[in-house]
Order: C-alpha cells, then structure tokens, then sequence
C-alpha cells in the first residue's frame, strides 16, 4: 500500500490519478484530406460564433472584434468563403487562421482542436513538423508533459520530495488540492531533470528551448531546482508552461518558463482551464498561484491569476470570451494598487466590467482567508468596490482636500479619468458623485470633463497623422515592407490580386497580348500571392492552403486584398485597365521616380 505524507499523498507511488489529464495523445501527420474533412464540418459562422456575437447584415456576418478593442462592429464573417477579416486591426483567413489566433495556437495544434470539434479521428502515427522547423509546439507539450510527471513523482518521493510536501503542508494546503492543480517538486541537484529528458530521447537543444535546462561554460544544467513546481494548464488540458516557487526567502522567489513555441505569457491565464466553468458571473483575477490554489480550496473556483507579469490587452480579451465582469483580488499594498488601476483600463478597453476587493487585514488573499475563513471572503466579493469608487477612493489617499492646490490638481486627475468613459450616462453619474464628493458645481466638472475629452481627440488625431507617417516612410508595414517605397504601384497589384482571389478565371486574360505573370508584380508579397493564385488547377481559391507557405500577417492582408475588392466590379475590361495601370507604374517606377514622405503621405489621402 506504501505509506502516506501527512499530506495524505502516497509516497513514492505509481503515478497517482489526478484531475489533470497527464497521459494525453499527440497526434502525428495530418493528410490534407483529413483537413479538408475537418473544415468541411466546421463551418466558420458557428465555430467564429462561440467566440463573437455576430448580427447578419445582407449577405455576410458581422460583430466585434475579438483580436482588439473596438467599440463599433469592424469584424466581417463571408459565409460564401468561409473566411473572416477585420476592417479594423487587419487579421483575416479562414477558420483555421481564426482557431490559431482566437486559442494562441499554431497551425497544426488549431487542426486539432478543430477536429476534436468536428467528431474527426486523426491519424495514430508519424510526426507533425520535420526537424527544419525547429523545435514544434508539439515537442514541447511531449516534453511538459513528462516534466509533470516526473515533478509530481519526485514530490511523491520519501527523501528527495520532504521539502516540497513540508512547505505545501505549511501554507494549509490539502492533498487533494495538491493533486487537483498537479503540483510537483524539482530536485535540488542539478541535472536530474535533464538526465530524465535525456533518458525520453529529447535531444539538449530542445530541452533547452523549452526552459527545462539552462547552459553555462559547463554546460546545461536544470533551471528549476529545489522549488514547489506550479504545472501552468491551457484551457484545453495542454501542460504548456511551469512556475516553481523557492521554499525560503531567496531570491528569485518564483521562476517561470519564459515563451516556448507552446506558450506566450502574456495570453495565458493560470487555472483558467478550471475557472471558465465556474465564471459565467464573474472572475476573480489574483496575482500569484498560491492565492489561487487557496480560493479554490475555499470554493471560489472562478479564481485564474496571470503568470508573473502585468494584465496584457491579450489576457483580457480571452477573459472577455468566459465572462463579462472581473473582481480584481489584488495584494493591497502599494504595488498592488498600482497593478489594479492598470488592469481596469486594460479590462475596460476589452469590454469587461472591473470591481476591486478591499482587504483589510491581510496581504494578499492567500492569507485572508486563512487568518477569516471563506465567509468573509465571500462577504468581500459582495462587497467589492466600482471601478471610480475604488479610482475615487486613490485620489483620496493621495490628495489633501484641504489645500486648495492639491484640490484643484485631484479635480483635473477626476476630470482626465471621467473624460476616457464612452458612455454618455455613465460619465454623468461620475460627473454627479465627483461634483458631491468636491464640493463643487456639475456643471463645473462637465465643463471640465468635456474640455478633456477635446484634448484627447486632438491627441488621438495627431497619433494616427504620425502612425500614417511611419507606414509610408517604410516604418510601419512588416507584412509588405516594398509597399511604402512604390505605393501606387503596390496599391494597384493589391486590386489585381483581390479580383484574382475572387475570379481567378481572370489570370488568363490577356492585357495587349500578354498575361499578368510574376515579372509585373512591384513586391515580393504581390509575386508570391500571384505565384500560388497561377498554380491553383481546380478553380478553387483556399486561404487554408496558404498556410504551408505564408504567414499569418500574410494571409491576413491576402483577405483583405480580396475582400476590399469583394462588391466591385471584376469584369475583363476593369482588370484590363488595372493591369496596364500596373504596368506603366511600375514603367515609372523603373525610371527611377522618387517621392518624398510629404508626396507619399499626399498619395494615400488620394487613394481613399
């Protein structure tokens, strides 16, 4: 039977069972018949749907951007083409591009997922990505997938995991917590970790790409050691990521997997892949593990915190998809509060409605509710502060109302802060309890506020005049980095290359004896899109089939190429037209026509 730590853990036992699926199957090499199978079934209205709320307007779909804030409708699903693009931020292709950037996932992990929707068996064997494409999102999970299993094991270990089971049983956690997030110990000498991987047939260099081994003059060596190992689980069961926690007060108190190719920390949320079932009303968004781990313990299981850094706009808009209000469980100290006044206006810009715990009492949640229990703590989330009582609440604190000065300098921060809010009704009840709470007029504050909101329009004008500059000096454009150099001309290929999406009967037209070929095309991008749209022999146009040779950024602008082309007219003699247009500019072009910043900048308004 094996003895048990007081943590009610069996020592040195057979990998325990646990909630966390630790023997999930990689699957291998997708045919491409098989993915055709998988779009064909997984319409891109009904799949874009779980993510967007879309209205129908005439022939094609449209809602909110779930890639950046917007508060007007600038996101278009075409049913006809089973493709999506934004007329805001630029993202675009079809639903397997949409599952990539919705999921933060790469081509073939979005492939999957997209069977695992569609009820479509994938093959049992072979291998996702040769070796030319580095290490593969899919050779990570493998690896974060034995690193689990070998934390959890050396924890389980009468000598060598004592430390870690001591420390867990001091911060008052139970051993069905421990074994519900999976938690793990690594061994404090320094290459166990490394001879385990080694042993798997991981090769140092993958290892290393995957933060399991760093490298100095002699060679790798373990990154986590002696620490309680915190396995980081995405929404869809993947160990993509660790946090390892030191037992003492050394310095760095945590170390955290830096980004892999199976994880960005600045779009991963820590326990969400439990809390999106238990948030619909809202989410409690801590700091650190251990205040997770201690709310879920307690019962509040729509707890999830970030990893170690600041909220990102990418964190909360993935929040937005579970739930449309947050309560920010924060430490209460100084460093605290600035984190909380960030994440408001981050939370706010992504459409999600921001409360703020008060906490009196204690640091950090961890050890509120250790020293009052979860009643209180229920008490405090029903008790939890407006986004402005808790903004009005710092002005307080950081101004003396007595000084005329510093009450006049707290009236100006208010008035800045009122004039951000877009709804009309919600600034007049801020205007309302800041003029109450001042001691001075409504209309005095409305003034105020209305003067701001001037200010910031002005502000905002003159950023997008300076975001236009860089574009058309070569600054701003990663994607097609010729266009800035020969904008007419590239303005025009991208034309051609929307009505060819649309008709690519059209290549075949013949403009004054000859067809559009590579050589007429002014930017690398514009020859590579014509090259594959040429090689098409079925009639048929996929962006899905791009994904083996463009990039995301690139099938992007494709869409947008087609559907900016998408309600005007295509006929022979407009192509024919475009097609010489092209041609004498790139004639222009070729005699060495030069323009200026000044005439570029005059060019773009010319061509709106």
């Amino acid at each position: 039977m094996g003895i048990r730590c007081s943590l009610g853990c069996r020592i040195a036992p057979p990998l325990p069972t646990c909630d966390l699926i630790f023997l999930r199957r990689i699957p291998p090499l997708i045919p491409n018949s098989v993915i055709d199978s998988i779009k064909q079934r997984c319409d891109i209205e009904t799949v874009v749907s779980s993510y967007v709320s879309l209205k129908r307007t005439g022939n094609h779909l449209k809602g909110l951007c779930p890639f950046h804030s917007e508060k007007t409708p600038s996101f278009i699903v075409y049913t006809d083409t089973q493709s999506f693009y934004c007329f805001g931020c630029g993202a675009g292709g079809d639903v397997v591009n949409f599952t990539m950037r919705a999921e933060n996932l790469d081509y073939v992990s979005a492939i999957e997922a997209l069977a695992k929707r569609a009820g479509v068996a994938l093959p049992e064997s072979g291998d996702y990505n040769g070796a030319e494409r580095g290490v593969s999102r899919q050779r990570v999970l493998q690896m974060n997938l034995e690193a689990a299993k070998f934390y959890r094991n050396m924890l389980h270990d009468e000598r060598i995991g004592s430390p870690g089971r001591s420390y867990l049983m001091s911060r008052g956690l139970t051993g069905a917590i421990v074994s519900r997030f999976g938690l793990g110990y690594s061994p404090p000498s320094g290459k166990m970790m490394l001879s385990h991987l080694r042993s798997l047939g991981f090769k140092d260099d993958e290892i290393h790409t995957a933060y399991f081994a760093g490298k100095n003059d002699r060679g790798y060596y373990d990154y986590f050691r002696g620490r309680v190992m915190f396995p980081i689980i995405d929404v869809s069961g993947n160990v993509v990521a660790f946090g390892g926690r030191v037992l003492d007060d050394s310095k760095p108190k945590y170390l955290n997997t830096s980004n892999t190719p199976a994880f960005i920390k600045g779009k991963t949320l820590f326990a969400l892949n439990y809390a999106k079932n238990y948030c619909s009303e809202y989410l409690i968004l801590c700091e650190g593990y251990l205040d997770v781990i201690s709310m879920h313990q307690a019962g509040f299981q729509q707890a999830a915190a970030t990893l170690g850094t600041a909220i990102t706009p990418d964190h909360a808009r993935i929040i937005k998809k579970y739930t449309s209000k947050v309560i920010l469980s924060y430490d209460s100290d100084e460093a605290g509060v600035a984190a909380a006044n960030k994440a408001i206006g981050i939370l706010e810009a992504a459409g999600v409605d921001a409360k703020v715990l008060k906490m009196e009492g204690a640091k950090d949640p961890d050890e509120f509710i250790k020293k009052y229990g979860a009643e209180k703590f229920s008490s405090l989330l029903r008790d939890s502060r407006s986004k402005f009582d808790y903004f009005l609440e710092n002005i307080s604190a950081k101004y003396n109302f007595d000084a005329d000065e510093e009450k006049i300098r707290a009236l100006g921060e208010v008035c800045k802060h009122i004039a951000t809010v877009y709804s009309n009704i919600e600034r007049d009840i801020y205007i309302a309890k800041t003029a109450k709470m001042f001691d001075v007029s409504a209309k005095s504050v409305a003034n105020d506020v209305e003067l701001q909101r001037r200010r910031a329009s002005r502000e905002q004008s003159r950023q997008r005049k300076e975001d236009l500059l860089k574009v058309t000096s070569g600054l701003g454009d990663l994607v097609n980095p010729d266009y800035a150099r020969i904008p007419r001309a590239a303005k025009t290929e991208e034309d051609i290359l929307g009505m060819l999406m649309l008709h690519s009967e059209l290549s075949a037209v013949e403009v004054d004896g000859k067809a559009l070929s590579e050589e007429d095309m002014p930017t690398e991008l514009g020859k590579r899109i014509l090259a594959f749209i040429l090689a098409i022999t079925d009639g048929e146009f996929s962006f899905g089939a791009m994904n083996e040779s463009f990039s995301e950024g690139e099938i992007s602008r494709a869409v947008g190429m087609m559907e900016k082309r998408r309600n005007l007219s295509a006929s022979k003699e407009t192509y024919s037209e475009y097609v010489r247009a092209l041609r004498a500019e790139n004639a222009k072009n070729n005699a060495h026509s030069t323009f200026s910043v000044k005439e570029i900048l005059e060019m773009k308004r010319n061509q709106k």
